[in-house]
């Protein structure tokens, strides 16, 4: 009886140590907060685009921020280019707000065949994280490209395809 017990009980130790639970966080955001530098929000799934983001905010550093605040802007990342099945697309809204950087990643809904979809889908995604940071104080068209060129250069240098998607109607 104790030798059957105890099989049973080997057993179930056995199974409890192989069988792993569903992974924590995988239907929820994935929020990133570094403080005085970036806020993120990827959506679940979307933790290889930290890298990505990580190295635009230290371009973006480089670049001697504006005075003032950046508008959201978006774009479309492919980041498949030799990383095998980690990569794929995303939409990436970028937004400078009050000193912080703030970027949300989505991927697009595979119903979704046009860029007015995909770009609707992104604006509200957005919209929905910086509801408690609107623009105030916008820079200077001559900085408002600073967010834009180190967005380009951390692509450059992690080989991404980034293209910036045209603005829809509001």
């Amino acid at each position: 009886m104790v030798e059957l017990f105890l099989l049973v009980l080997l057993i179930a130790v056995i199974v409890l140590s192989i069988r792993h639970g569903k992974p924590v966080g995988q239907d929820n955001p994935l929020v990133i907060l570094r403080p005085g530098q970036f806020h993120i929000t990827l959506a679940p799934q979307l933790g290889r685009a930290q890298t990505f983001i990580e190295q635009i905010a230290a371009q973006f550093a480089l670049s001697h921020p504006p005075q003032g605040e950046l508008p959201t802007e978006y774009f479309e990342v492919d980041d498949s280019s030799g990383r095998g099945a980690e990569g794929g697309l995303y939409l990436l809204a970028a937004a400078y707000r009050g000193g912080l950087l703030y970027f949300q990643a989505i991927v697009p809904l595979p119903l979704l065949r046009d860029a007015d979809s995909h770009m609707k889908q992104m604006r509200e995604f957005s919209e929905a994280v910086l509801v408690l940071h609107p623009l105030k104080h916008p820079a200077g068209k001559a900085e408002s490209g600073k967010l834009r060129d180190a967005i380009e250069a951390a692509a450059r240098y992690l080989k991404i395809t980034v293209k910036m998607m045209p603005e829809a109607e509001s």
